[in-house]
């Protein structure tokens, strides 16, 4: 008698757990069915909780079910090995890799996950995704893009999902917390603060864009500067070379020194203005890149991952303008040409008596502002900080809208905050310092100070982020210097108030 051909689809005979064709079948009491050893590993792992569950439809069983061979079924899955026609139709697995988010339900080599369950905090394939799709319970949980860092988006104190805004605090918590210790704060939807934060990225793109654009104007400004300096240098040189081919031979020595001497005119010249050119083209780089960062920010589709980062990127680039660039219009090539010009109807002597007309140094393209002198000088880098209140020690008080902090005997209720000071009596600014920065700030009590110049109860304090240098300077009718730190700063910059004494107090001083 001919063997009956078997016409099945494929994926009714593989096993849930590992995903290929069953090896010795076994039923559980729900009706599915799975490999002998997947499912005895997944209930091994099960025998502490003494609940027993169905890896496709959940249903639990208690105590744990005698599992058995299905003879009939593996007979059956045995013919459908055999059938080479059902086995090239079935498609490859897509096996995770690099960078891929892995399926926490497969055993062995793990399949790529497609989703991941903010309620089962796991990730899924394709296959192990069906039952959120058709079992009633779980159409209910909350599916994303799989992602490999769900635990961030869940509350560390309750375990609950992370969905709400503290706008009070700036951080993202969960519901239990809304009456917990952000009991009474300023609360919204993370899909809320996210279209709002969305807004405000819209505009640091489109200020971004804006300095781009004016980087790019002062970019060809320079280039066109550094072709015109050195179109008027070699012009020189080519007239200079016509000159002298006109002259006897006693002068030749003298033809090259003037050759040399307009080479050094324009080195002199050319050397600032190709360093502000590659400054320029550096900073464009920066500002393109924190550009494109944005950008791949404003399209995440994670409203938490992207109200974390969104903090780190709102961070100021720390570039400053580029100063203004003087050109001359009248290069002073000029002297050389007419001195040389004279040099034909005159005789030797008089030839060394005319180079000693030639300018001995070419005018300057300025390029970087002075140093501040005066206090007029400093208060035009003027910043106007406040006081953080989340990292002031509780035992400060913060007044006047966080300008001033002094020091108390009492500790203050204030709310748990990661970044507050614990032990020391000191507060950060709330804005970073960036670029060239100026502030003053005006103590009273008994605060400590070793300092040889005469005391002033007025500190100014002048930062250059980019020159890498600190400054402290006693303010009275002059500026007396106290002291300069030389350093390299590579991160952003905060301004920190320590109270020494006690009833100590610092005062954040306005711009008069």
């Amino acid at each position: 008698m001919a063997e009956a051909s078997i016409s099945v689809d494929h994926d009714q005979f593989s096993c849930p757990v590992c995903l290929d064709l069953l090896k010795d079948p076994v039923a559980v009491p729900c009706g599915h069915s799975f490999c002998m050893v997947c499912i005895n590993g997944c209930w091994d792992q099960e025998d502490q909780r003494g609940i027993y569950s169905c890896p496709q439809c959940r249903e639990t069983f208690t105590p744990r079910p005698v599992l058995r061979r299905n003879n009939m079924l593996a007979e059956v899955v045995e013919k459908l090995k055999k059938n080479t026609e059902l086995q090239a139709a079935s498609p490859a697995p897509r096996y995770a890799g690099a960078g891929d988010v892995e399926c926490d339900f497969c055993t062995g080599r793990k399949l790529r996950a497609i989703k991941s369950c903010l309620m089962c905090l796991a990730s899924f394939c394709e296959a192990h995704l069906k039952p959120h799709y058709e079992v009633p319970g779980l159409k209910k949980h909350k599916l994303v893009k799989a992602s490999t860092q769900l635990q961030e988006k869940i509350c560390s104190q309750h375990d609950r999902l992370i969905e709400i805004y503290c706008r009070t605090d700036q951080r993202s918590i969960c519901y239990l917390c809304t009456m917990d210790k952000h009991k009474g704060h300023d609360t919204v939807p993370a899909t809320t603060e996210r279209t709002e934060k969305q807004n405000q990225l819209k505009e640091m793109q489109k200020k971004l864009q804006q300095r781009i654009q004016e980087k790019q104007k002062k970019l060809q400004e320079l280039k066109l500067t550094v072709n015109t300096l050195k179109r008027s240098a070699q012009a020189a040189v080519e007239d200079s070379e016509r000159i002298f081919t006109e002259l006897i031979r006693s002068i030749e020595k003298k033809r090259s020194e003037v050759t040399e001497l307009i080479r050094d005119q324009e080195k002199a010249e050319l050397s600032g203005a190709e360093e502000l050119l590659e400054k320029l083209q550096q900073e464009m780089a920066d500002l393109k890149r924190r550009h494109t960062e944005l950008e791949q920010l404003s399209h995440t589709e994670d409203h938490i991952h992207f109200l974390q980062s969104f903090q780190s990127l709102c961070v100021s680039s720390g570039s400053e303008d580029s100063p203004s660039i003087t050109v001359h219009q009248h290069p002073s090539f000029d002297g050389v040409r007419k001195s040389l010009s004279e040099l034909k109807e005159r005789l030797e002597e008089f030839c060394r008596e005319e180079f000693r007309k030639i300018p001995p140094h070419a005018a300057a393209v300025q390029i970087l502002p002075s140093e501040p002198k005066t206090r007029e000088d400093f208060l035009q880098y003027f910043c106007r900080l406040t006081l953080d209140p989340n990292t002031a020690y509780n035992r400060l008080i913060l007044s006047e809208e966080n300008r001033v902090v002094k020091r108390s005997n009492k500790v203050q209720l204030y709310s748990d905050h990661p970044e507050r000071f614990d032990g020391q009596y000191q507060v950060l600014s709330k804005e970073s310092v960036c670029g060239r920065c100026y502030w003053e700030v005006e103590w009273s009590g008994g605060i400590q100070t070793v300092l040889s110049a005469p005391p002033s109860s007025r500190i100014g304090v002048y930062v250059d982020h980019s020159a890498g240098t600190l400054s402290f300077y006693s303010v009275s009718d002059t500026m007396t210097l106290l002291h300069t730190l030389h350093t390299t700063f590579t991160q952003p910059l905060y301004a920190g108030f320590f109270v020494y004494g006690s009833e100590s107090s610092v005062r954040l001083c306005d711009k008069n």
